[in-house]
């Protein structure tokens, strides 16, 4: 009880560091949340395409031609090379077709005459050359079987008109899971830095010079003081945890109510399990409470950039996703990612979880060993 009341005292101390954390929490996933685009509807955006026609204007190339201008904005530059390449350069026209001489009575005669492009390489272009190909493919199938141009342009149209019904069957909220992803992957940014300074501030009070003395010639074994700060620290780290739990059925209650929810609160509470006993293992090598702020900004916000806490894991380079294998963090978030698409739950789908759960307990039980190895040294030397 009375390492327990000096912990209460300490803690109530530093009571604004917790509040700090916890609306940076509130403030960054709030705005997240603001910010979050809630339309899943798909418009494609018409490309801007630029055709040089050296063939005349009738048959196949007409209807080609037609084709083009009802599904793409029809950019007019000159015709010559030097502009046509400041346009792609400035994004002016993403795309452009050279219609050769002769084209319609090649195509006629099965030639398969060859259409030239230059695009900008971007998404736009990527639509306009989907268009293009797809004109051609249907028309290419019909000449082979039928010899009026008339009529391969008429089947070509009633082809390309033809639109597949597509079916969404999934159920899956991805718009609400990505909230939530944010919002426990950033929790993770603040339960570190949060348990870390406040576990470091108690256990660096716990080394004044007079007190360890006391520890030393009292029967007191060295083993049994850590469990009982290891379980008072345990009591806060809960305590915040369930803070930030409640906050997040506050924030995004229709996913904590689902499986998702469930696994998002499994995952959070072993991460803090495993933050407590790194905050308790930094605290018994650290005597100077001015370094804590150093070590809270090198662990906690490094850790959150190379992990993925700020800047989502898909963006960040492979040598920096290589280096975080090494922090607990990247399993904690690597586990929220894998949730925001996840749909059906077994072994399978369920395998990269469970093992990233299971890391973050290996490292829970190697700080915890690593603290008593280091305390017990500390004993002997004293």
């Amino acid at each position: 009880m009375t390492v327990f009341k000096a912990f209460l005292k300490i803690l109530d101390k530093n009571k604004f560091i917790v509040i700090m954390y916890t609306v940076f929490l509130i403030s960054f996933g709030g705005f997240n949340m603001q910010t979050s685009d809630n339309n899943t509807n798909f418009v494609a955006s018409k490309p801007n395409i630029m055709i040089v026609n050296n063939d005349g204007y009738k048959g196949i190339t007409k209807d080609l031609i037609k084709y083009i201008k009802d599904n793409s904005n029809i950019i007019k530059l000159n015709n010559n090379e030097d502009t046509i390449n400041d346009g792609l350069f400035y994004r002016d026209v993403n795309y452009v077709i050279y219609i050769p001489k002769n084209y319609n009575n090649d195509f006629i005669n099965g030639k398969n005459p060859k259409i030239d492009i230059k695009s900008t390489g971007d998404y736009k272009s990527s639509y306009a050359e989907m268009l293009l190909s797809r004109y051609i493919k249907v028309a290419n199938v019909y000449q082979k079987s039928i010899n009026n141009i008339d009529e391969i342009i008429t089947k070509t149209n009633e082809t390309l008109k033809k639109e597949i019904e597509v079916e969404i069957i999934s159920k899956l909220d991805t718009n609400s899971l990505s909230k939530a992803t944010f919002y426990y992957n950033f929790a993770s940014y603040s339960i570190l830095a949060c348990l870390i300074y406040v576990i470091c501030l108690v256990l660096s009070s716990f080394k004044d010079i007079k007190i360890q003395k006391r520890i030393i010639i009292s029967s007191t074994d060295y083993k049994k003081i850590n469990r009982q700060l290891l379980i008072s620290n345990s009591l806060f780290s809960i305590v915040l945890w369930l803070l930030y739990v409640i906050l997040s059925f506050i924030l995004i209650k229709d996913v904590m109510f689902s499986y998702q929810g469930m696994i998002y609160l499994l995952n959070s509470l072993l991460f803090t399990m495993c933050a407590t006993t790194i905050a308790i293992f930094i605290g018994n090598i650290v005597y100077n409470k001015d370094a804590i702020n150093g070590i809270v900004n090198i662990i906690a916000l490094g850790s959150s950039f190379l992990c993925g806490a700020f800047v989502p894991m898909e963006w960040l380079p492979d040598g920096v996703l290589k280096m975080a294998h090494l922090l607990p963090s990247y399993y904690y978030i690597s586990s929220n990612e894998t949730l925001k698409t996840l749909e059906v739950f077994n072994l399978d789908t369920m395998g990269p979880i469970i093992f990233n759960l299971l890391i973050l307990i290996v490292y829970s039980l190697l700080f915890i060993i690593l603290t008593n190895v280091v305390s017990k040294r500390k004993q002997k030397i004293g």
